[in-house]
C-alpha cells in the first residue's frame, strides 16, 4: 500500500477546519455547544489551529449515554470542538485509504450505506441458494489500540498526523469489557492491551474500515469468495455449496484471532436464501423484502407514544413528521404497502386546542387528515 507524508499541513489549514466546523455542524446546528463555537467561530478556529500546529491539543471528556434499540450499547459523545478535529483529519486521510476498500464494504463511505448493502444483498440471494450469516462479538469494544495503529501507520508516514491519531485513540473512554483470549496470552492480556473504540465517532467508524480491510481482501482474494460483503462487524458470503461455507466460516476465525478478534458464537449460521435471512432490519427473500418484526414492533411502539404527544401538543409537528418520514423512507426499500396502510388508517391525529390561560379544554379539539404516506398537517 502506498504511504503519505506532508499531510498535517494541510489538515491544519483554516479553510479545512473550516469546513470541517460545517460538516461536524450538521444536525445539531442549534444545540449549545455548537451554538456558542459558532458564536466565535473565527476566534475558536484560530484557537484550535494553534494547538494543532504547536501539538498542544488535547481531547476533552466524553458525555456518554446508553441506549438499549435494537439492542444495548454505549454510545460516546466528544466535545463539539472535538468533533471538528476528527472531521478534519478524516477529510484529509479517508480519500488515502478509500482507494484500497473493497467495493462490498458499506458502512460510513460515500454513496454507499444501509440501502446500497441490502439492494447488493438481493442481488446474490437471487444467484446463490446459501448464505453464510455472520457478525463479531463486541466488535468496536474488542478493537486493539496498537493493532490499528500498525495499520494506520502503513499508509500514514507523517509524524505529527501520527501524533494526532495517537491522541484521538489514547483519549478513548473505557468501553464494556471484551475478555477474549487468543493464542500466545498470558494471564493478563487481555486486560493489559488497550482496546476499544467509542461508538458514535466519525474517527471510529473510519477506523473500523481500516481495522477491517485486511479482512475483506483476504474473503475476496485469498478465500476466492466473490459474492461478499460486509456492512460494519456484519458479512455475509454466499455460495452454491452449503459444506464449502462452513470451510470459510473456520478461515476467517483464524484470521480474525490475527487482530484478537471473534465471531459471535450464536449468530454465525449458514442458511438458504429461499427462506428468507435477517439483514440490516430486513428479511429478504430472493423474489422481495419484508421489514424484520422486531422493526415493527418498535416504531408502533414509538408511533403510539408520539400519537400521544403530539394529541397533547408536547410534540411539535416537524419532530412528528421527521420521525415518521424517517422510518417510511426506510421501510419503503421493502414489500409494505399494506403494512403502512395498516399502521396509519386507524389513526386520526387530533391536536387539543389550549386557550390562552394555558388549560387545555379536552372538549375541543382539531381534526387531522389520515395520512397516505406519512402523517400529514
Amino acid at each position: 500500500m502506498k504511504s503519505y507524508t506532508h499531510l498535517y499541513d494541510r489538515l491544519c489549514a483554516f479553510e479545512n477546519l473550516l469546513h470541517a466546523a460545517t460538516r461536524a455542524q450538521r444536525g445539531k446546528r442549534f444545540t449549545g455547544s455548537t451554538a456558542r463555537f459558532n458564536f466565535f467561530l473565527e476566534r475558536e478556529l484560530l484557537c484550535l489551529q494553534q494547538e494543532l500546529l504547536t501539538q498542544t491539543y488535547h481531547p476533552g471528556p466524553y458525555t456518554t449515554f446508553t441506549i438499549r434499540e435494537p439492542k444495548t450499547r454505549l454510545i460516546s459523545a466528544a466535545p463539539y470542538r472535538d468533533r471538528v478535529v476528527h472531521h478534519a483529519l478524516c477529510a484529509i486521510i479517508e480519500p488515502l485509504f478509500e482507494r484500497a476498500f473493497i467495493y462490498d464494504s458499506y458502512a460510513c463511505r460515500t454513496g454507499k450505506g444501509t440501502h446500497a448493502a441490502v439492494e447488493r444483498f438481493s442481488q446474490y440471494c437471487r444467484r446463490y441458494p446459501y448464505v453464510l450469516k455472520a457478525d463479531i462479538a463486541q466488535f468496536f469494544p474488542s478493537i486493539d489500540h496498537e493493532l490499528l495503529f500498525g495499520l494506520l501507520t502503513r499508509t500514514i508516514r507523517d509524524q505529527r498526523t501520527r501524533w494526532l491519531m495517537r491522541q484521538i485513540l489514547d483519549a478513548s473512554n473505557p468501553q464494556p469489557p471484551a475478555l477474549y483470549y487468543f493464542p500466545g496470552d498470558d494471564l493478563f492480556t487481555p486486560i493489559t492491551r488497550r482496546k476499544g473504540l467509542p461508538i458514535g465517532h466519525l474517527t471510529s467508524q473510519l477506523f473500523a474500515n481500516i481495522y477491517l480491510n485486511g479482512f475483506d481482501h483476504f474473503v475476496q482474494e485469498t478465500l476466492r469468495c466473490p459474492a461478499y460483503l460486509r456492512y460494519c462487524d456484519d458479512f455475509v458470503v454466499f455460495s452454491a455449496d452449503k459444506r464449502s461455507l462452513w470451510q470459510v466460516k473456520d478461515a476467517m476465525t483464524t484470521y480474525l484471532a490475527s487482530l484478537r478478534l471473534r465471531l459471535h458464537a450464536t449468530k454465525c449460521q449458514v442458511l438458504r436464501t429461499q427462506d428468507g435471512v435477517d439483514f440490516l432490519g430486513y428479511r429478504i427473500f430472493p423474489t422481495h423484502r419484508l421489514l424484520r418484526q422486531s422493526t415493527v414492533r418498535r416504531f408502533r411502539r414509538r408511533l403510539l407514544v408520539q400519537h400521544a404527544l403530539y394529541g397533547s401538543g408536547l410534540l411539535s409537528f416537524a419532530a412528528l413528521d421527521s420521525s415518521v418520514q424517517s422510518w417510511l423512507g426506510h421501510a419503503s426499500h421493502a414489500a409494505t404497502y399494506g403494512l403502512r396502510r395498516h399502521l396509519f388508517r386507524a389513526m386520526t391525529w387530533r391536536r387539543l386546542v389550549v386557550p390562552l390561560d394555558g388549560t387545555a379544554d379536552k372538549g375541543q379539539a382539531v381534526p387531522g387528515r389520515r395520512a397516505r404516506r406519512g402523517v400529514e398537517h
